[in-house]
């Protein structure tokens, strides 16, 4: 596996906080580990263990998906 990026797309907001559309950024490292970007109002920057963790806290039953920049 190599280093790559992805955002997180949210088709719907349930929680009304962050907002649909593209809502963070991330990075994966070679080692499974997650960087996390967020945007909007309440910005914060959040390392997970891996993707699978992010998913989820933040999927929101599949309203929310990674979008990986390698697969465009």
């Amino acid at each position: 596996m190599s280093t790559r990026t992805f955002h997180l797309y949210r088709d719907e907001d349930v929680s009304g906080v962050s907002g649909e559309g593209t809502v963070a950024d991330g990075v994966e490292f070679d080692d499974g580990v997650v960087v996390l970007h967020w945007r909007g109002e309440y910005r914060s920057t959040v390392i997970w263990p891996h993707i699978d963790e992010v998913m989820a806290v933040h999927g929101h039953d599949g309203r929310t998906h990674a979008v990986w920049h390698d697969e465009l």
